[in-house]
Parts: C-alpha cells; structure tokens; sequence
C-alpha cells in the first residue's frame, strides 16, 4: 500500500480511494436521487449552505510469510468541509490521516497527509446542457445530471518522514512532496422513482519529488471508473429517514512508479472491487457504511505487491456527513 491521495467530493447525502480513502457525492432527500457509498455523484451542494464530512477507510491486508513482517493493515481517516457558491459550483477542503502498520517486527508509520482542495461544476441535459438552476422540481431531477470535478493536494504532509528504524519509506510517507492534480468527470440518472443510477471517471497524477536520502520518486497515474446503482428501499417521512442499499462496482487502474528515472517492480496494475452497503439519510445528516473487496486483480507482479491495492481481505468504508 502507497499513499494516501486526495478526497474526491463530499455532500449532501452523502462522499474516491483506493490508494487511499475517497468521498463522494450524494443528494439527501426523503424523495429524489440517491447517491453512492464512494465514489462521485453529480449533486452539487444549495447555494449558501456548507457539508461537514468525515471518512473512514480501513483495510486489513492479506500476509504470505510467516518469516518476515509485512504490511498488515491501513487507516485512512479524513475531515472536510464544503460550500456552495452558486446552484451550480461548489468548493471542497479535506485533511487527511493516515495509519500503516506492519505486522510485529515491522516499519509502521502514521501522520496528517497533503491537504486536498478541489472544485466542482454541475449541470445538466434538458433540452440541451446547462448549468444547475437554483431551484429543480422532482421531474428536473429525472434529467441527466453531471459534474466536471477538478483539484489536488498541496505539499503539507511530511514526505520525509523517517521510520523507526531511520529510513524514509516513499510509500509510507505521509506526504507526497509536490502537488498532485485530479480531474474527472461524474453521471446520474434517476431510473424510476426509486433507482438511481451514478457512474464516474477521473484521473490523478503526481510529479516528481527528490527525498531526503537521495531517492527520486514519481508515483504512477491513478485512473478510476466507477458504477453505482442506489434503490431507495425505505421512507419515513415523519422522522425524515430514508435507508438505500447500494451497490458499487470501482475500477481501479495503477501506472507503475517510477524510482530513480525507471520503473519500479511489483508496482502498478488494474483492479475491480465491489462495494456493497446502505446509506441512510436523517433529518440533514447521511450515513454510509461498506465493505469493500478486490473481486478481479491484474497486478503486474503480484507475488511482489503484497500490501498493494488488490492485495486486500477487505476495507471497511464509513462516512458520515452535515448539511448545514
């Protein structure tokens, strides 16, 4: 397991990571869309109103040697707040935590990560595309609905962050020296009165950056396409709750790293997880909760990737999120 990248969005239903512990969008309403566990969605937040968020992504690895300590489990915690300009863009800030710990007789490592920033305008298809109105009835609401998202972390994690016994471990640092870029695009449609549908794709790449020690380190691209179907099961109108299963299926694909000007073996590859769970909306609060498991893996040399994304038992995704 790397590093701990940037949140995607966060919202009012409630939010992209793999390497590291995403948000994503949602619409909290007793009737209308509804959002994914994870990944992003097209709702922007109301004008004039914020979203405190909170994420939780915690991953247990699976181990091969008994002999040797190896990467066991990864905490990812992250804190955020948003704000809605206009009907039509909004503004994110997340400042992540992360833990890695190996098994006994290991490096572990633990530290605020890169502050992520990022931007995100919605519209929509109606006769023809325009920007999110200020106000949207329930059959507005069956219109294609998107979002272009765009942002990245700056440099306020510790890259050189030495491990006990001395060393500096890029894939553990909790910075990433120099700020990375994420741009992406997001899609829903609500197909019936209780079936939304959501799907995303987006891209995050990183530079460059010399450590301490000497060691040069290019983490390789990310790219993510993710589909997600959300069934509004339950409503209770008086307490103003409502339960959605939902279901994600997250495609991952990983560059390999580039260490020292060439690439890095047991680095890099494609991955599909499946994410299923339930979010619930109260009053103007959301609740995720999923687990989250690699059912299809191509890693390029996964007898060397333990610790890896697609090398895990299983992540346990929580989020939780405040419209106010």
């Amino acid at each position: 397991m790397k590093r701990f990248a940037l949140a995607l969005l966060s919202l009012l239903a409630l939010p992209a990571s793999a390497h590291h512990g995403v948000a994503g969008i949602g619409a909290a309403a007793l009737r209308g869309p509804g959002a994914p566990l994870e990944a992003a969605t097209s709702t922007v937040l109301p004008e004039g109103r914020a979203l405190a968020y909170f994420k939780l992504d915690d991953a247990r690895f699976k181990t091969y040697d008994p002999a040797a300590p190896e990467a066991d489990r990864s905490r990812f915690t992250m804190l955020g707040l948003g704000y809605g300009f206009t009907p039509w863009f909004s503004a994110y800030a997340f400042v992540p935590h992360h833990e890695k710990r190996d098994e006994s007789g290991g490096q572990n490592s633990r530290g605020v990560a890169d502050v992520s920033l990022l931007g995100q305008v919605g519209f929509k298809y109606d006769q023809g595309f325009r920007l999110i109105p200020a106000n949207e009835s329930l059959d507005d609401l069956d219109d294609w609905h998107f979002s272009l998202f765009a942002g990245g972390t700056l440099p306020t994690g510790d890259a050189n962050r030495r491990l006990g016994d001395g060393s500096i471990d890029p894939g553990k640092s909790p910075g990433f020296g120099k700020p990375s870029r994420l741009f992406g695009l997001s899609a829903s449609r609500m197909l019936g009165d209780r079936l939304t549908f959501s799907g995303e794709a987006s891209i995050l790449r990183f530079s460059e950056f010399t450590y301490d020690d000497g060691q040069r380190m290019r983490f390789g691209d990310e790219s993510r396409f993710n589909l997600a179907l959300a069934y509004r099961a339950f409503t209770d109108p008086e307490r103003k709750f409502r339960l959605d299963p939902v279901l994600e299926l997250q495609y991952l694909g990983l560059g390999r790293d580039q260490e020292n000007g060439a690439g890095a073996s047991a680095t890099g590859g494609r991955i599909v997880y499946a994410l299923p769970g339930v979010r619930i909306y109260w009053q103007d609060m959301s609740f995720a909760l999923g687990v989250k498991k690699p059912v299809w893996t191509r890693l390029n040399e996964s007898a060397g990737q333990q610790g890896a994304e697609g090398k895990e038992n299983w992540r346990l995704i929580f989020s939780a999120s405040l419209l106010f």
